[in-house]
This record gives structure tokens, C-alpha cells and sequence, in this order.
């Protein structure tokens, strides 16, 4: 016999079901035939779109180092050293030469939440960048680290390369649907909430600070 809320579940699925009608054979055919009218390529080309991400991410309060390759370990020494970070959680498979000499790196091993929440901060790589709306995109490989690396320390300091960055969110979901990750996570600013009473409080779901760093050639 069934449960008062297994019998009601079911009630409910059975009248989506029956709204819906039964899925038609063409389903692949119907959806590719969906007219998108909105924009699905930018037309910016690669400094205009550096330009719109830097000007995307200011808006959002997030600190925008820019440097060469050669110059990274140094922009990242200067980035903490304005943040106050001196003992670093890291992916394990982060690239060491990105990081300078000197500090106190603290590499991830399952570490448990309080032991994430006891670093100055995390630094990481990231998969995409998305000019138009300022976002991050993480599909936590091995440069970029599990999820909970991202959301519990109070200071994320993140390395994007200027071919990583599109202009608009269908490129970058265009690259996700090849690859199809597992996780990915998008992240647009420092975390950010307000109350009832509209008070705004940073750093309730996230990271309360956020840089950036664009390597460039």
C-alpha cells in the first residue's frame, strides 16, 4: 500500500504526464528546430572582450591584476600581498611555477571544512571567463579543485588566460556541451545576499573577496 505522499507524488507526476502528452519520437528534429533569436556569437574581437570582462568584474567589486606569462608569480606575490594572504590553499594539481617563492601553501587532501576555513584564502585556475557578464567559469578540473575549495575560504584569487575568454554566455555553453563536465560552478563577484530589509552582506555563500588575474601572452 502506498504512503499518503507517494500516492500524491504520483498523482502529480501522472498530471504533468498527461499535460504534457506523450514525447514525440522527433524530439532530437523538434529542439534543434527551436528558432534562437538571441545573440549566440559575439562580435567583439580579443582586447574587446578583455575590456568588457575588466569592466564587468569592477562593477562586481573584484580586484583585476593584468600581466604576461613570465610576470605571473610576481602579479600573484603583489595580489597577496594587497590582500593580506600569506598561507594559500591550493589545488593539487594547481601549476607550481604560477606561484612565487615563499609562501605557505597548504595543498587540498580532502580537507575537512574547518581546515579550508583556517587559510588566508585560495588560488586557482579556471576553465572560461565570460566577458558580457563577468563570470568565472570553474569545471573544477585539476587547476581548479573541488567545489568546496571556491566556497569556504574568504578570499579567492583566480588566474584566467586571455584565449580563455568569450564574450558571451552560448560560447561558453557551446564549449560545455563538447565537453560535458560533471560540476560546473559560475561565479559572478564576490558572494553577495541581502535581507528582508534589503542590508547587503558579502561572503554569506562564498567568498567575501575575490581578484582576478588575465594572463596575456
Amino acid at each position: 500500500m502506498k504512503s499518503p505522499d507517494t500516492a500524491a507524488r504520483a498523482a502529480v507526476l501522472s498530471a504533468i504526464r498527461g499535460a504534457i502528452g506523450p514525447r514525440s519520437s522527433n524530439a532530437g528534429e523538434e529542439y534543434q528546430a527551436i528558432a534562437r533569436e538571441y545573440r549566440q556569437a559575439g562580435a567583439l574581437d580579443e582586447q574587446g572582450c578583455i575590456h568588457l570582462l575588466v569592466d564587468r568584474l569592477q562593477h562586481y567589486q573584484v580586484g583585476v591584476y593584468r600581466c604576461g606569462r613570465a610576470e605571473l608569480p610576481g602579479t600573484i606575490a603583489e595580489a597577496l600581498g594587497r590582500s593580506g594572504g600569506t598561507r594559500m590553499l591550493v589545488p593539487s594539481g594547481l601549476p607550481r611555477d604560477w606561484l612565487p617563492p615563499g609562501l605557505d601553501l597548504v595543498e587540498d587532501a580532502a580537507l575537512s571544512h574547518r581546515d579550508l576555513d583556517a587559510t588566508d584564502g585560495v588560488i586557482t585556475g579556471c576553465s572560461q571567463a565570460i566577458a558580457s557578464t563577468g563570470t568565472i567559469v570553474l569545471r573544477h578540473g585539476p587547476a581548479e579543485g573541488r567545489r568546496a575549495l571556491t566556497l569556504v575560504p574568504d578570499y579567492h584569487l583566480c588566474v584566467v588566460f586571455t584565449e580563455q575568454v568569450v564574450q558571451t554566455v552560448p560560447e561558453a555553453f557551446d564549449v560545455l556541451e563538447r565537453e560535458r563536465p560533471a560540476l560546473v560552478t559560475t561565479i559572478s563577484g564576490p558572494s553577495a545576499t541581502a535581507d528582508i530589509e534589503m542590508t547587503r552582506i558579502r561572503g554569506v555563500h562564498g567568498p567575501r573577496r575575490c581578484d582576478v588575474i588575465l594572463v596575456g601572452p
